[in-house]
């Protein structure tokens, strides 16, 4: 039974009693961890992090209500992880309130990820309610640096240090949208040749006959990341790990959003509410592990983010991660 909460009218209390304050297990095993891996430019986090099947596990302040656990835990979050990516931010452009209260909850070493408003970033708008009347047109704004500045950047003037990186996510091309390797690496380079200094930029792409030569070469050129996903329809994060120069700039970028081959319903559907590991996936963390041997060899910042959608909660994934390198030689990283 969930108990009710003295300090909130009467409300009940959003987490049960054998999930309340003193279940803390999770934080116990992981805080110092995630702290020394961070310290080694080494950030684990986690894709969004209002989950209520985290209960337990990372939340155990009790909430009155899910509104106001949506809106005061990322305070108890940054408690925990050093970083997250906001994934609310592919949707609309950020409102500065936002982002302001994004800072307020934060600690002054914590980075925010954020993917790019797709109203940048889509070719051609999905035939899907979502886009309205622009549902199937194409997008007049794709990469559009003019309102990007003004509409994505500029609100994050308010997170100062905070900001971490910034993921421009394309959508897979299909080959009526008429973009093909060649002409993307033209284009992409066009738009980050106008783009201010002073950000780390981030390409996520899901085509995996775009992660050539040119288009790597094309990011290093930039000073821009490469993203290492682990995608439906991309190649394992342990291949892509091992493409010569696929580390492009000084800090690198890891998703890791899905098993390849699976779709992102099939996984909803195994995986929620979240609450636990549902299907280990051994490929993933080793090419994660590699990843993080190949940055600190090299002396690169690593952000490494992880969805639920990936194992079926992504606290506990990176809690193996963190356990697989509790085991790795120390001489090997």
């Amino acid at each position: 039974m969930a108990k009710r909460t003295k300090d909130t009218g009467g409300t009940l209390s959003l987490f049960p009693d054998d999930t309340a304050p003193g279940k803390a297990e999770y934080a116990e095993k992981n805080r110092g961890r995630l702290r020394a891996w961070s310290r080694r430019g080494i950030l684990l986090g986690t894709s969004s992090w209002k989950y209520s099947g985290w209960k337990g596990q990372v939340y155990t302040r009790p909430y009155p209500s899910q509104r106001v656990f949506e809106k005061e835990c990322l305070a108890e979050y940054a408690t925990l992880f050093p970083t997250v990516c906001a994934d609310f931010a592919l949707y609309d452009f950020p409102a500065p309130d936002a982002m302001a209260r994004i800072n307020d909850q934060t600690p002054e070493d914590f980075k925010l990820a954020l993917k790019v408003t797709d109203r940048i970033t889509i070719r051609r708008y999905p035939n899907i309610p979502r886009y309205g009347s622009s549902a199937g047109m194409n997008n007049p704004d794709f990469l559009n640096a003019d309102l990007f500045e003004e509409a994505f950047l500029r609100p994050l003037d308010v997170l100062h240090g905070k900001r971490g990186t910034i993921i421009f996510e394309f959508s897979m091309f299909h080959p009526s949208s008429g973009v093909t390797t060649g002409s993307f690496v033209q284009l992409l380079d066009g738009f980050l040749a106008k783009l201010p200094k002073g950000y780390l930029y981030a390409v996520e792409v899901r085509n995996a006959d775009f992660l050539t030569g040119e288009y790597l070469a094309m990011l290093r050129a930039h000073g821009v990341a490469h993203v290492i996903n682990s995608w439906t329809r991309m190649p394992p994060v342990i291949q892509q790990i091992q493409v010569a120069g696929v580390l492009t700039a000084g800090y690198s970028v890891i998703r890791a959003l899905l098993k390849p081959g699976r779709t992102y319903e099939e996984a909803v559907q195994s995986f929620t509410p979240y609450d636990r590991i549902r299907e280990e996936n051994p490929e993933l963390r080793e090419g994660i592990v590699e990843a993080i041997r190949r940055c600190v060899a090299d002396g690169r910042t690593l952000y490494a983010y992880f969805n639920n959608r990936a194992e079926g909660n992504s606290p506990k994934t990176i809690e193996a991660i963190l356990d697989v390198l509790d085991r790795y030689p120390e001489e090997k990283l």
